[in-house]
């Protein structure tokens, strides 16, 4: 794969973009929401496949080298952090929300917000398990798999809300970055 500066470029971008959104939250009762889905589907429609994915990548490696970019810090010892598997499921994710959105034949908000949805579930996916087994093996703190689900639930449809979001704006934001020249 060959990528242009521009693209380098582009891909840093949505990995800074999704360190910022780790870090704007809206309080909840015992986890806040942040906004990092919410900029892996709009990486994911914006630069496509492979570099939406690629962003996570870097995002993932840069928080894994110690810089601070995780939502509760970073270092290699995050990977202990029950959370962690979403984190590692944005780049699958990203992948496929980028190749189902690339394949739409119409871009209806509805018909993107529906193309969204196999990757938020990947990220789900292997999220869930890895925090399950990260409480129960590492944390020591025993949950059993139906309760690891329902305490995820009220963030699976808070990402549903916020790929209605990304559906709403990322396919205007890439027609302007195309339209101006910067993809």
């Amino acid at each position: 794969m060959r990528i242009t500066p521009r693209e380098i470029g582009l891909t840093a971008l949505f990995a800074v973009l999704t360190a910022v959104g780790g870090f704007l939250k809206l309080p909840l009762p015992v986890v806040p929401v942040t906004l990092q889905t919410l900029v892996v589907m709009l990486a994911a429609i914006v630069l496509g496949p492979k570099l939406g994915a690629l962003s996570q990548v870097v995002y993932i490696l840069a928080g894994l080298m110690g810089l601070p970019v995780f939502a509760q810090g970073g270092g290699p010892g995050y990977v202990f952090i029950p959370t962690f598997g979403f984190l590692l499921g944005f780049v699958p994710g990203a992948f496929f929300m980028g190749l189902v959105y690339g394949r739409l034949k119409s871009r209806g908000a509805v018909k993107v917000w529906l193309a969204l949805m196999p990757g938020l579930l990947v990220i789900y996916l292997m999220g869930v398990p890895y925090m399950y087994l990260v409480l129960n093996y590492v944390i020591k703190k025993p949950v059993v798999f139906t309760a690891a689900l329902w305490l995820i639930a009220p963030f699976f449809l808070v990402d549903v809300f916020k790929a209605a979001i990304a559906s709403a704006v990322g396919p205007g934001l890439k027609e302007t970055l195309v339209r101006e020249d910067i993809m």
